[in-house]
């Protein structure tokens, strides 16, 4: 090979180096850099950043929210009933440099403790807890998970659970309960509906026996409503106190 070819070749080589040390990070990316190995102090981006290899390496981390989908969980809950939870997790990485430097995987690593944190804090609570007091629960979780991810650079900003599956036989079960429920209400109502006509007619009943002829003013409004219809035999008994004069001169 001649030397002006030689020089060609290297001037590619060269020029194949640094086109591959351009490096472009998104506005959303960070990149942590390794000089032989040790960290360097200050996370690179967004934009152009150079990257002399082999002397630098530099590892991108992403910092817009990541939605992290908790599969199904079984859960035996305080009062010893099974059921299936899944959740969804919305976090974001803080510190870049954490992120990398103190955990190996941080997605990972934060699935596995939201897996854990779910199963642990669930379990700690009845059924009728986990399905009324669902905001409270998810509070509690995100702050749990906030806690241990703060060291890994990492902010959880929501945990919401999203469905909770329960057995057949506990369905039926709560149907069965709900059904007792509604028949309750319905019979304390129709007592309580009972009381006050009770009350009511009492205080007829009084008015009635201040005034006698009242007894025969409602008498007399009966017969009417019931003249208007012609299609009926109707028999109407006749109060005593319509007749009690001519019995008082018979005797």
């Amino acid at each position: 090979m001649d030397p002006t070819s030689m020089l060609l070749f290297g001037l590619a080589i060269v020029i194949f180096y640094l086109i591959s040390t351009i490096n472009i990070l998104k506005e959303y990316e960070r990149g942590v850099v390794f000089r032989l190995g040790r960290l360097v102090a200050k996370a690179a981006g967004p934009g152009i950043v150079f990257i002399f290899w082999p002397i630098y390496k530099i590892v991108k981390v992403g910092l817009r929210t990541v939605t992290l989908d908790v599969p199904p969980q079984d859960i035996i809950t305080h009062d010893n009933v099974s059921v299936k939870v899944n959740a969804i997790v919305y976090f974001r990485v803080m510190d870049s440099l954490r992120a990398i430097v103190e955990v190996e995987n941080y997605l990972y690593a934060t699935s596995q403790l939201a897996q854990t944190t779910l199963r642990s804090v669930l379990g700690q609570v009845d059924l009728d807890d986990l399905l009324s007091k669902r905001e409270k629960l998810n509070i509690k979780l995100q702050e749990i998970l906030d806690q241990h991810t703060d060291a890994w650079g990492i902010k959880v900003s929501l945990v919401e659970v999203k469905q909770v599956d329960l057995p057949q036989e506990m369905q039926r079960a709560m149907a069965r309960q709900a059904e007792a429920e509604r028949d309750k209400r319905a019979k304390v109502i129709h007592a309580e509906g009972e009381f006050q006509a009770a009350a009511k007619i009492r205080e007829a009943a009084d008015v009635i026996a201040a005034e006698p002829v009242a007894l025969q003013l409602r008498y007399l409004q009966t017969l009417a409503d019931i003249g208007n219809d012609k299609t009926t035999t109707i028999v109407f008994p006749v109060p005593i106190d319509v007749i009690q004069g001519w019995l008082n001169k018979k005797s």
